[in-house]
């Protein structure tokens, strides 16, 4: 058996990437790779992620475009980068966040980062995803992949490349679509809403057997050796989504575009001492337009409407990377800019009605050095960033500036070759972005124009154990925020609040081979978020988005060479602790059980089956906080979404 494949419990705890591959770089970050060759039954990123790192929770809005919680952390509080780019979504209440503009079938690797740790980006506030998509290659290789599943999922992508020592390119495209899913009760998305919805929020009878979803996308690269060691590279990735239904939001999205575009100059072994030179040059936008129109309140003109929201995001970033003795230093220097706007229409004529959002500026610019260390048995960190932005409004209401520091150091001991602690302590911040700062509707000002900016101190500890046969890691951290930024149920003006509030938690994972052929993986997580106060006029000191207890259990069986049999077991605690003043509800405690094969045909050809939600159990895992805006339900509370039911599918790859 290859044990490099189960290095870690991540990798078979998840049975849509039992192969994938994990690194653990220490205390502030893991890699997990091979995502692409495991995206069986989604090209979710956010499905990807959920099901291999414990601190991660999905957040479910959609059967595509799902977004994430590192340790209860979502929106600005985390940072998401591709390939050194960045893309920022449209739509206010997260129909299209930033992981959901790639698809896993591109991806090589993902970097998920824990904590306050990296100063390479602006924003990264209590965690960060670092995505690299595929890279050209000399050599030519095709790879092609089918997929199909229930609820009429169908996916294809083909990937090629080739080259030369001069000039290498690829060329990735996929296409994927899916009729609504069902849930463990057998209602579709359609369903759920006409089982829990108010009538005007529920789906016209012309559009209750629509498809779910529909997504293209392609993603095309050119790397050139212009000198020796000296490469340019160009990378182009379109997307287009059209007709996503959100059943437990008052709009659907018509379509979703957005475009990524980077020029990047790498420059290696300049000297014994100049390791490297890189300067990158991006820019991506989005089209985000969200609708009434599939709804029964469209029949009412003065309801009949869409919002049409664009988003863009340009910006540079040079790095010098230097190495002296055991010493390795980082230099750099990044600015961005972006833009964003929003127009509320009418949805049959798109005759403008009023703002949704002013156009909105927020420019950035950073200083930022990182320096390791490894002296015997002790691995150092330190890293700083400076920070200076500016925001500003053409709507007329207050421009922001805001100036920040960020400092963070982390060290891992080596008590012998098996055993190590780790620990780190850090400082980021994040700016309010303009929909917390700006946001209208219905002629009021949603959005707090005087917001101030969030920081996060940190602290992370933990103990690893490594051998051939067996791996314990322990992490725990406790955050303290300062000015996080809070929504209040119910206000229909400057709605957002600076509090001040801890979150602190740990994670657990174990693997144990029991022989060659056999395999055993566990994780769990817990984490828990307080207000230092409630906030005025209320009395619930719990912190949104927390979710329970919750665990995985995995059995693998390798019964021939790259050919692996898994069974999963999932499960989470009753929601006890969450804030029910701010929209949050009590949620069931739940289990499920998967299973998957993979079979190596040969070299070429892999052939996987699975079968997700074996029981067809109904359950929910993401909650209601106000932040998002979704359908009030009977009883007073907001609609749950629940999670698909019974899943079979089936995936194909070829490679050539």
């Amino acid at each position: 058996m290859k044990k490099r494949i189960l290095l870690s419990c991540f990798v078979t705890a998840s049975l849509s990437a039992a192969e994938i591959e994990l690194e653990t770089l220490g205390v502030e970050s893991t890699r997990i790779t091979e995502v692409a060759q495991n995206a069986q039954t989604s090209a979710d990123v956010a499905q990807a992620l959920s099901t291999n790192v414990p601190s991660i929770d999905i957040s479910r809005r959609s059967g595509i475009a799902n977004d994430i919680f590192i340790r209860g952390q979502k929106r600005d509080n985390i940072s998401v980068e591709i390939d050194g780019t960045k893309i920022k979504g449209a739509c206010p209440n997260r129909m299209d966040p930033p992981i959901s503009h790639i698809l896993a079938s591109q991806i090589e690797s993902i970097e998920v980062i824990e904590g306050p740790y990296d100063v390479n980006n602006f924003g990264t506030l209590s965690g960060g995803i670092k995505i690299k998509t595929k890279k050209p290659t000399k050599k030519t290789k095709i790879e092609l992949n089918i997929g199909a599943g229930i609820f009429n999922y169908k996916k294809f992508g083909a990937t090629v490349s080739g080259g030369n020592d001069r000039v290498r390119a690829l060329v990735s495209a996929s296409t994927q679509s899916s009729d609504q899913y069902k849930d463990g009760d057998g209602n579709t998305l359609v369903q759920q809403t006409k089982e829990k919805a108010p009538l005007g929020n529920q789906y016209k009878a012309e559009f209750e057997d629509a498809s779910s979803y529909t997504k293209n996308s392609i993603n095309m690269k050119v790397f050139i050796s212009t000198l020796k060691k000296q490469e340019l590279q160009l990378s182009v990735t379109a997307n287009r989504s059209t007709n996503i239904l959100y059943a437990n939001t008052p709009m659907d999205a018509l379509y979703d575009n957005s475009n990524i575009y980077s020029i990047a100059y790498d420059l290696k072994d300049l000297s014994r001492n100049y390791k490297n030179v890189n300067i990158q040059y991006y820019y991506s936008d989005v089209d985000h337009p969200m609708s009434t129109k599939y709804r029964k309140a469209s029949s009412n003109p003065a309801k009949n409407t869409t919002n049409a929201m664009q988003s863009s995001i340009q910006g540079v970033k040079f790095k010098n990377t230097l190495k002296f003795s055991t010493y390795k230093l980082l230099l750099g220097a990044d600015a961005s800019k972006r833009q964003w706007s929003g127009k509320y229409q009418n949805a049959t004529t798109r005759v403008y009605k009023a703002n949704s959002l002013s156009n909105t500026t927020t420019e950035n610019m950073a200083l930022f050095t990182k320096i390791d260390n490894s002296y015997r048995d002790i691995d150092l960190s330190m890293g700083v960033r400076l920070d200076t932005t500016k925001i500003t409004n053409e709507g007329g209401l207050q421009d922001n500036n805001y100036q920040a520091i960020g400092v963070n150091i982390f060290s891992s001991y080596h008590l012998n070759d098996n055993n190590k602690l780790f620990a780190g302590i850090g400082q980021a911040s994040r700016v309010p972005d303009a929909r917390e700062l700006y946001f209208l509707k219905n002629g009021n000002v949603v959005g707090t124009p005087n917001l101030k900016q969030t920081i996060n101190r940190e602290l992370d500890i933990g103990y690893e154990n490594s051998s051939d046969d067996f791996m314990l890691k322990i992490k725990a951290f406790y955050s303290q925020l300062q000015d996080y930024i809070y929504i209040k149920k119910g206000v229909t003006t400057h709605a957002f609040y600076n509090i001040d509030a801890v979150i602190y938690g740990g994670e657990a994972t174990l693997s144990y081979y029991i022989n060659d052929a056999i395999s055993l993986d566990m994780t769990a997580a817990y984490k828990r978020g307080e207000k230092e106060k409630a906030l005025e006029g209320q009395s619930d000191k719990d912190l949104a988005n927390m979710a329970p207890l919750h665990a995985r259990f995995a059995c693998n069986y390798e019964y021939a060479n790259n050919s692996l049999a898994t069974l999963e077991f999932k499960a989470s605690e009753k929601w006890s602790k969450y804030d029910d003043d701010n929209g949050e509800q009590s949620i069931d405690a739940w289990n499920i059980l998967n299973f998957k094969l993979k079979h190596a045909i040969n070299k070429k050809f892999d052939l996987t089956i699975g079968a997700n939600n074996i029981f067809d159990t109904s359950y929910a895992t993401s909650n209601t906080y106000a932040d998002l805006t979704l359908i009030m339900a009977g009883g007073g509370n907001i609609m749950l979404l629940n999670e698909p039911g019974r899943y079979l599918y089936a995936n194909v790859d070829l490679k050539f």
